[in-house]
């Protein structure tokens, strides 16, 4: 009897523990994110931008995480339109041949409040990979039926690294970028 009430409880709850659990999938949601970055200017102080188009996706699924972004370089903002002209120009983005950057993550590793994120970065043609931790994760429904999650940080690419050496020491070679950004459920 001991036997058969183990086996029948077996084959009820098996379904449950074997079923996997789905991944969360987001997309990026540009209207409440934002890429921003800033640069050395003679060593004297900083110039900051923005870039205002981009997007990307998702997905939370334990060790199957990924994240990947797209940023259109003709939507970098200075607040200057003639600066921002001669950065899409061939001394710098060069936006007529290479449009857009990207990153793909390649590993994504949980690390206490959030992702040890690793992956390829490809800007002006050149791909490297970087390396950074992204700090969140909070959920919150928004609107109603929405889950939304975000996360954000913070890391220095040296341009020259990827072919843009261009006036440096004058303008620098260490960008610091910082990035937030919140997903909304894909359904």
């Amino acid at each position: 009897m001991r036997r058969g009430l183990f086996a029948l409880t077996a084959i009820v709850l098996l379904p449950a523990f074997s079923s996997t659990a789905r991944a969360d999938e987001f997309t990026i949601d540009s209207v409440h994110s934002g890429v921003t970055f800033h640069v050395s200017h003679l060593d004297l102080t900083y110039v900051y931008g923005r870039f205002n188009s981009f997007s990307g996706d998702f997905k939370i699924d334990g060790g199957n995480s990924a994240f990947n972004m797209t940023i259109k370089v003709d939507s970098v903002d200075t607040g200057n339109k003639q600066r921002d002209g001669h950065l899409t120009g061939g001394d710098f983005f060069n936006a007529k041949q290479f449009s857009q950057m990207t990153f793909k993550s390649t590993a994504v590793k949980p690390v206490e409040g959030g992702y040890e994120v690793t992956g390829d970065f490809t800007m002006h043609g050149v791909t490297q990979p970087i390396t950074f931790t992204l700090k969140g994760g909070k959920e919150a429904e928004f609107p109603k039926g929405v889950k939304r999650t975000g996360f954000s940080t913070q890391f220095t690419l040296k341009r020259s690294a990827y072919g843009m050496d261009k006036m440096v020491p004058m303008i620098g070679d260490e960008v610091y970028v910082a990035i937030g950004f919140e997903g909304a459920g894909k359904k």
